[in-house]
């Protein structure tokens, strides 16, 4: 039966192949060249003339927000990719990914712009939310689950960001230098690692250089690596306005470059091979791969989808809370967890009322309902109390709760072109997302304008964020008009993300709605890389004293059995665009924590943020939690945890430790170059080859019960672990092995994550762990042959439940 599939499979692979160079026959230069450039933000041009549907890209690897800035047509909100990480468990990924594919077709989308799989090579880097790991292997698989879930449902995927993009900092313009080991033993391994056993349908090529070339113009790897030696058949697209030089591009493998309408290809392309610059036959590979894509996602007519039968519908809110609880990585417990049955529990913190649910940037999308911690609590323990504490910041933010929005768009002489509502304070128009009946070239003013309900009494704080003339009303008091012009911002985009601008406080009453109005009139001199309209109405909650909200919070925690404080991150901390410049809490919540636990030993201290912050106070807690950004169901996912109905099921997969302590930090260039110095040393591996103690390792993370781990076996390539549950519930263990040279060797690290494999037993039960052991993990990259090179033993080959708490070991020839 196998090798009737596989002959069936291989014949509509031939059809659909016969069907893409029929059609490619059919095109004249001008239609293979327009082709190969957006037609707009989000899509490429359709060719009626060969059966050839427009191709739709959505952002991004936590929900499809499809092509539009807008609220209208929710998204599932899954948790983070980090989140995603810590689950350590690939088909958890692909479950998400099948999920991802449904909602994709659901809003006619074909390709679906994740996953991400650069490494967290330093603890800094603002973008790690939206990636695995800082482990190579376990990205790879993690990315591998992934990228078969959303293809199993006819949906395309672009492993990105291709590569070495692991930090935010000039990252349009930073050359990175990275030796020929590093790349292939780090920062390739887990694109090659999805290119084998994924076969994903299409990759995305960053915007930093590598080496002196810019990736969407190196053909060494892109060409020749990813292509020619992994066997690579998808398409190459640009990221957005990665793409710089006609010639340079297509010769460097990028096949599509958006977004558009205005790109490198197109006429461009067309001009360039018929000066000679360019051959043909460059042209027609970029656009066998885009025809490709589109046989395979149902898009070409005459030739078959890769996927005809598609998977069983999935409940999108129900995988979105079991992906939450799977991902909390409890890293202390003295027994405070899970709560007792009608336990007395204060709840503290501005981030359990307004959780902050995903990342920012690309991977922004608008769920149809959000569980915050103090939703999902209040529903399940009657007794909760909750009070602030302390705000992670005093900063205004973009307006939100209690808001309701709708954008009026206008003339120059004040004529309404058309209106659309809006998911929050933020207008974020990119290309031809526009409400119906409005063009960039007719669009002289926006207002947005609607009601906004305060949750409590005092003075709230209005202001604006972005370039341009403003003119803010609240509660039919002008609090601002004027404009705000450039300042030391490099462009537009950075000004919209930068700082809001405080214009007024009014006085406003707990739930009477007053009227708002932000009009704001376009500066069409500012020079913007693509057509946009991008600014704020901001907002923030009236300033109480925070010595008495420290006061409060410490005389609930008190009074109650257990207090349960969630801190939290900020997008001005974590978000795409910049780096993080410290590791630590935003604002007085580390003091928050301090008073709370001083108060009541048994202190609970949920951790929401996307990677590593410093936890100055962890010793003196009872119990710590990483939530990370848990999506749209985490405040039922941490009910869940918490109360025990659920096993907090997550490991770290990245180090959690202070920056004075951390081996990588240099994430910011100098003179335009960002050097890779620590070579093959990032995360674990550069901890142990410093010496120093991180505050929980990699692999760490506790459940609610125990395990005895009872024997190792090695054979062949296969290791087996036997464990027991020797708790009093039924549990879930992440078996770990790594692999350590018995010699040591100064040129590669002391010890690497070889395998894992998740089991789940009942009390007194024993499992086995089957885990494979890749041959890659006993082989180096050698510079001087360029090859890999088989490294022989002998090795220690581990056990253990982290990469420091191992349990058993054997002798290894490797």
């Amino acid at each position: 039966m196998a090798q009737q599939a596989d002959g069936d499979r291989q014949r509509t692979d031939e059809a659909r192949e016969a069907a893409v160079e029929a059609a490619l026959g059919k095109l004249d230069l001008d239609t293979k060249a327009r082709m190969l450039g957006g037609q707009d933000m989000w899509s490429l041009p359709a060719v009626p003339g060969i059966g050839l549907k427009s191709l739709v890209m959505s952002d991004g690897p936590i929900g499809v927000r499809g092509v539009r800035w807008s609220a209208d047509d929710p998204s599932i909100a899954l948790p983070s990719p980090t989140a995603l990480g810590a689950t350590w468990d690939p088909s958890l990924a692909r479950r998400a990914g099948v999920l991802l594919a449904q909602e994709a077709r659901r809003k006619g989308v074909h390709v679906l712009l994740a996953p991400t799989v650069n490494l967290h090579r330093s603890p800094l880097g603002g973008r790690h939310f939206e990636t695995y790991s800082e482990d190579p292997y376990l990205a790879g698989l993690m990315g591998t689950g992934y990228v078969q879930g959303v293809q199993s449902g006819g949906v395309g995927t672009t492993m990105k960001h291709y590569v070495a993009n692991d930090a935010e900092t000039d990252r349009f313009t930073v050359n990175n230098l990275v030796s020929e080991r590093a790349l292939r033993e780090l920062y390739l391994a887990p694109f090659e690692a999805i290119t084998r056993d994924a076969l994903p349908w299409g990759v995305m090529t960053a915007y930093n250089s590598v080496n002196g070339t810019s990736m969407t113009e190196h053909g060494h790897l892109v060409n020749g690596i990813l292509r020619r030696e992994w066997g690579f058949d998808g398409f190459n697209v640009s990221d957005w306005m990665a793409a710089r030089s006609t010639a340079a591009d297509i010769k460097g493998g990028l096949d599509v470059a958006m977004p558009g309408p205005q790109t490198v290809y197109g006429a461009a392309l067309a001009e360039a091979v018929r000066s000679g610059e360019v051959d043909e036959s460059e042209v027609d590979a970029a656009v066998r791969n885009v025809l490709r894509l589109a046989a395979r996602v149902g898009a070409l007519e005459g030739a078959e989808p890769a996927v005809t039968e598609l998977p069983a519908e999935v409940d999108g809110e129900a995988l979105a809370r079991e992906l939450a609880h799977r991902a909390f990585v409890l890293v202390r417990n003295s027994g405070v967890l899970p709560l007792r049955p009608g336990a007395r529990v204060a709840l503290i913190g501005a981030a359990a009322r307004d959780a902050r649910v995903l990342g920012g940037g690309s991977a922004t999308v608008f769920p149809s309902r959000v569980v915050s911690p103090l939703d999902g609590l209040s529903a399940a323990l009657p007794s909760l109390t909750y009070d602030v504490g302390a705000d992670p910041s005093d900063e205004l933010a973009v307006a939100d709760k209690g808001f309701t929005l709708h954008a009026v768009c206008r003339d120059v002489e004040g004529t309404v072109l058309g209106e659309g509502t809006l998911p929050n304070g933020q207008v974020q128009w990119l290309g031809a997302d526009l409400p119906s009946g409005v063009t960039h070239e007719a669009l002289h003013s926006i207002e947005i304008k609607g009601t906004f309900t305060p949750r409590e009494s005092g003075d709230h704080a209005f202001g604006t964020r972005g370039l341009g003339a403003f003119a803010l009303t609240v509660d039919g008091t002008v609090l601002y008009e004027g404009v705000q012009a450039m300042g030391a911002e490099s462009d537009p985009f950075e000004a919209f993300f930068g700082a809001p601008v405080e214009r007024g406080t009014v006085a406003l009453t707990e739930g009477r709605p007053v009227e708002v109005s932000l009009l704001h009139t376009l500066d069409k001199s500012l020079a913007m890389p693509l057509p946009a309209v991008m600014f704020s109405l901001v907002h923030l909650d009236p300033r109480r004293d925070e010595e008495a909200l420290l006061a409060e919070a410490v005389a609930a925690a008190r009074d109650a059995e257990v207090a349960v404080v969630v801190v939290a991150t900020t997008d001005r901390v974590e978000s795409e665009g910049f780096d993080r410049a410290d590791l630590r809490l935003p604002g007085r919540q580390d003091e928050l924590v301090r008073a709370v636990a001083a108060a009541n030993p048994n202190t609970v201290v949920v951790v929401n943020s996307g990677s590593p912050v410093e936890l100055p106070w962890r010793e003196d807690v009872a119990a710590v939690l990483l939530s990370w950004f848990p999506g749209q169901e985490g405040g039922a996912a941490l009910a869940d945890v918490l109360t025990g109905a659920e096993e907090p099921g997550g490991r770290l997969p990245t180090t959690w430790g202070s920056l004075s302590d951390a081996p990588v930090t240099q994430v910011t260039p100098a003179d335009g170059e960002l050097p890779y110095a620590e070579g093959v040393f990032i995360g674990y591996r550069a901890w142990d080859r410093a010496g120093t103690t991180p505050a929980y390792p990699f692999g760490h993370g506790l459940g609610y019960t125990d395990w005895t781990y009872e024997s190792l076996e090695v054979h062949g390539t296969t290791a087996t672990v036997r464990v027991r549950n020797t708790g009093s519930r039924p549990g879930r263990e992440v078996v770990q092995v790594y692999v350590s040279p018995t010699a040591p060797d100064e040129n590669r690290p002391s010890r690497w994550l070889a395998g894992f494999a998740p089991v789940t037993a009942a009390p007194g039960e024993t499992v086995s762990a089957t885990i494979d052991l890749p041959r890659r993990a006993f082989e180096t990259w050698n510079e001087t042959t360029h090859a890999w090179s088989s490294v022989p033993g002998p090795y220690d080959l581990t056990a253990g439940r982290s990469l420091t708490d191992i349990r058993l070991s054997t002798p290894c020839d490797g």
